[in-house]
């Protein structure tokens, strides 16, 4: 089934239920000391829980745009959760948004449209054969244990948020991925489905990329590992979807060239949103609403 206009609709109601989970969750995990316990003090924090469920309901929705539309169109606009972010995180924090900010967010949702429309997005093989994923799946998995174990043996806490931020951003990027196969693969064999091996990668990779995304917030700035989840999902996400799915772009006359802009932008605009974000999500109160030392940006 391939709908453009629904899966770009239901994109951005995703990328809405994951801004709300962010907020929520960001809060939560970076109120949580280093040398604590992550896991048990987050599931004693009521704010932490409802990022959970805006967890689910995103990603619910999110297989439901990868259903009917293409991993290239569904994980660009999900960096739009970043516009829906602000403003909430600002709210909270009872502050205004700076006429800069605005002007980042028209230029990231203004590059998204011209990427849309430009690059017009094609559906690729969803029949994949296990040959086609050996190689590019080697080379994630390195780009994604090295950032990783470089986080974890790291000192300074902006480079260890910054490096667990980019593997769990890559491993949600695999994971969307991999969930567009299966369900490509559900419309048309169930029990297929159950028995193949993607959607058991699927789950893995979702499972360890929600926790090292919560190390990230704990461990460092928000300015740092915002940034790093943000974008390397949508590039884990087009990497399979290129090399595997055979999924393309328009590449003809000045096509290229205008997406090669457009997509410099979206990068920018999206580094600069996350860091902004991370700034108005640092709340001086916990989740359970004690004190909390503010978490500086990088320097």
């Amino acid at each position: 089934m391939n709908s453009p206009w629904l899966s770009i609709g239901l994109a951005l109601v995703s990328a809405f239920l994951f801004a709300c989970a962010s907020v929520a969750q960001q809060s939560a995990a970076a109120s949580v000391p280093e040398g604590t316990s992550l896991l048990s003090a987050l599931i004693r924090s009521p704010r932490w829980w409802v990022g959970v469920l805006g967890d689910g309901g995103g990603y619910a929705v999110q297989i439901a745009a990868l259903w009917v539309g293409s991993v290239l169109v569904v994980q660009p606009l999900l960096v739009t959760a970043l516009l829906f972010a602000l403003p909430m995180s600002a709210k909270l924090a009872g502050r205004s948004l700076p006429r800069s900010t605005w002007a980042l967010a028209f230029l990231l949702a203004a590059a998204l449209a011209v990427f849309l429309v430009v690059g017009d997005p094609s559906e690729g093989n969803t029949d994949a054969p296990l040959s086609d994923w050996i190689f590019p799946l080697i080379v994630a998995a390195v780009v994604i244990g090295g950032a990783a174990v470089g986080g974890l043996v790291a000192t300074a806490p902006g480079v260890r948020a910054l490096l667990l931020g980019a593997a769990g951003g890559l491993l949600f990027g695999l994971a969307a991925a991999l969930t567009k196969f299966v369900t490509d693969l559900v419309d048309t064999e169930l029990l297929g489905a159950l028995a193949a091996w993607q959607t058991y990668a699927l789950v893995g990779c979702g499972v360890l990329g929600f926790y090292l995304q919560q190390r990230a917030f704990q461990v460092g700035p928000l300015s740092a590992s915002m940034p790093a989840v943000t974008i390397c999902e949508p590039l884990g996400a087009a990497f399979i979807g290129v090399t595997v799915l055979d999924e393309r772009i328009r590449t003809d006359g000045s096509a290229l060239a205008i997406i090669a802009v457009a997509v410099a932008v979206m990068l920018v605009t999206t580094v600069r949103l996350s860091r902004a974000q991370a700034s108005v999500g640092t709340d001086p109160q916990t989740a359970d609403g004690a004190s909390n030392p503010p978490i500086h940006p990088d320097r």
